[in-house]
């Protein structure tokens, strides 16, 4: 066989993979339970909103004694769909108007999940 139609029948294989974000919050201290509360909700409410997040999921601590209390986590299909997701005007806002003013430090953790895996399922 010829090496240049051999080319055409071997495709290579390339993967995307899927990208979990997770975001810890430390909380000002005037920050209630209640407002945490709110928090919770109006991330649900608004990233879901976002067409590159595939779930969400938001919680608060449960030892009292945790340096972050307040926590998001998002799956993204790839790095490039988590880049769009941090220019869309949804999230800009939704970190202007809810986590500033609610947090005074974060730890960032992007860790790389099975290619191709339906989170909705897992």
């Amino acid at each position: 066989m010829d090496s240049h139609l051999r080319g055409t029948w071997e495709t290579p294989i390339s993967f995307t993979l899927m990208v979990h974000h997770v975001v810890l919050y430390k909380l000002k201290p005037e920050v209630t339970p209640a407002r945490v509360e709110a928090m919770m909700m109006n991330a649900r409410m608004q990233l879901l909103k976002i067409p590159e997040v595939l779930s969400i999921k938001c919680g608060k601590r449960i030892d009292s004694e945790s340096d972050w209390p307040f926590f998001i986590a998002i799956d993204f299909e790839s790095m490039d769909k988590y880049a769009i997701f941090r220019e869309d005007s949804i999230f800009v806002k939704f970190n202007e108007e809810v986590i500033k003013p609610n947090t005074e430090d974060s730890l960032t953790l992007d860790f790389e999940m099975d290619p191709g895996k339906d989170v909705r399922f897992s």
